[in-house]
């Protein structure tokens, strides 16, 4: 199963003869080809797998996948787990033993 988060076209590029572009998740930047979405734009959203662009998010689109994505992660936190599934870490009280 693939999971995508949206991400926002920062810069278009050309790199070996391919449109590339610098996508950015919410302050990390990451690489990805855009021959798939040739009408793509900067400031538009893509959901990317394999490094490539598959598609094109409008702004709407995408808050509604961002709003989605913050309803598993609270439903996730209160199971007391992460999205992978990994139980989250404890309150610093409860690491170093409590109050002194």
């Amino acid at each position: 199963m693939c999971l995508a988060v949206p991400g926002k076209v920062v810069e278009i590029f050309e790199e070996n003869g391919l449109k590339m572009g610098h996508i950015d998740y919410a302050g990390a930047l990451s690489k990805a080809c855009l021959e798939y979405v040739p009408e793509i734009r900067v400031g538009e959203y893509t959901v990317v797998h394999a490094g490539f662009a598959l598609s094109v998010l409008d702004e709407e689109e995408a808050a509604k996948s961002f709003a989605a994505w913050r309803e598993l992660q609270e439903a996730a936190a209160r199971e007391g787990v992460d999205l992978f599934g990994r139980p989250l870490a404890a309150a610093d009280g409860a690491k170093s033993g409590g109050a002194s």
